[in-house]
C-alpha cells in the first residue's frame, strides 16, 4: 500500500469546493472565539475548544470516532503518534488542552494568531537551547491543571511503525507530577485504512488539504491507552508510550499505570510497514 494513494473514495469536486468553503468560514470565525477564549476558564473553554474542532472537521468531512473505554485525566501530558494536520483537530475535539506546535505555526496567516491566542506551546525544534524553556512552560501548564497535547515523535509518519517518541516534554510531567495519556490516531475512508490524511515529505499543505476535502466518509480514530505514572525516568516514559500507542513494540509493561482512582477517550489500523509520500520506504514527514 503506497501512502498517498489514488484509490481513495472521493466526493465531486463541487462537493470538495463546498467543503473548503465552510472550512474557510469557521477559521474566520475563530478570530472572534480567539478573543472570548482567555477570558473563560475550565470547562466552559474546554467546551469551546471541542466544539470548534468538532465544526472545522465536520465542514471538511471529517468525522472522530473517540474510544472512551479508558478515564481520561484533566491535568495530564497527553501523547499522541503524528500523521497529519488533522491529528490537532481529531484529538483536541475529544481531548481539548493546549497544543505543543511547531515555532513556524506562529507566523501562518490566520492559523498563527488563533493558535497563539488559544494557548499553544510554540517548540523550535532547529534550535535545541530553547528546548528546557519550552519544557518549563509544559511543566508550568500542568501545574496549573491544563491538559497538555504532545506529538513526541516530532514529525509526522505515514504507515505502521511511525518514529521514536522523543523523551524530553516527558520530563515536564515527571516535574509536575502529572499523569502521561498515550492516545493513538488513525484514519479510514469506507471502511478500509487511508492515508488520505497523511501529510509527509514534501507534500505542499494546500494540497493536503484538497486530498481531505475530496475523500469520502473520512474518519479519524482515537483510541486511548491506560495512563502512566509519572514515576520513571523520561526514556523509560517515553519507551512505555511509544509501546502503547504502537500496540506493544516496546516493553512498556515495566512502567506502573496510574490506578483507576486517579485518572479522572482511544487501533490503529495501518499500512503493513513504513511508506513515504512517493515511494515506498520514504520516512521522511513535516517538523510538528
Amino acid at each position: 500500500m503506497r501512502c498517498l494513494g489514488a484509490d481513495e473514495a472521493r466526493v465531486p469536486v463541487p462537493v470538495a469546493a463546498l467543503r473548503l468553503v465552510g472550512a474557510f468560514m469557521t477559521l474566520l470565525a475563530a478570530l472572534g472565539l480567539a478573543v472570548v477564549h482567555p477570558l473563560v476558564r475550565g470547562e466552559r473553554r474546554a467546551a469551546i475548544v471541542r466544539s470548534w474542532c468538532r465544526t472545522l472537521l465536520w465542514t471538511l468531512g471529517v468525522r472522530v470516532a473517540a474510544d472512551a473505554s479508558t478515564p481520561s485525566p484533566t491535568a495530564a501530558l497527553v501523547v499522541v503518534n503524528h500523521i497529519s494536520w488533522l491529528d490537532v483537530l481529531a484529538v483536541a475535539s475529544a481531548r481539548p488542552g493546549r497544543v505543543v506546535a511547531r515555532a513556524d505555526l506562529r507566523g501562518w496567516p490566520l492559523i498563527g494568531p488563533v493558535a497563539a491566542r488559544a494557548g499553544t506551546i510554540f517548540v523550535d525544534r532547529h534550535r535545541l537551547s530553547t528546548l528546557p524553556g519550552t519544557v518549563a512552560e509544559v511543566r508550568a501548564a500542568l501545574r496549573a491543571g491544563a491538559r497538555v497535547l504532545v506529538f513526541p515523535e516530532g514529525t509526522t509518519w505515514c504507515g505502521a511503525e511511525g518514529g521514536r517518541f522523543r523523551p524530553a516534554l516527558f520530563q515536564a510531567a515527571i516535574d509536575a507530577g502529572a499523569p502521561i495519556e498515550p492516545v493513538t490516531v488513525s484514519y479510514r475512508s469506507a471502511g478500509r485504512p487511508s492515508t488520505a490524511a497523511a501529510f509527509v515529505g514534501d507534500d505542499p499543505l494546500v494540497a493536503s488539504i484538497w486530498r481531505v476535502a475530496r475523500t469520502r466518509d473520512l474518519v479519524a480514530d482515537l483510541r486511548g491507552h491506560r495512563v502512566l505514572a509519572p514515576t520513571d525516568d523520561r526514556g523509560r516514559l517515553a519507551a512505555a508510550a511509544e509501546g502503547l500507542v504502537y500496540g506493544g513494540r516496546t516493553a512498556a509493561a515495566a512502567i506502573r499505570p496510574v490506578p483507576a482512582a486517579r485518572a479522572s477517550g482511544l487501533q490503529r489500523p495501518g499500512v503493513s510497514r513504513r511508506v513515504g509520500v512517493h515511494v515506498v520506504d520514504v520516512l521522511h514527514g513535516h517538523p510538528a
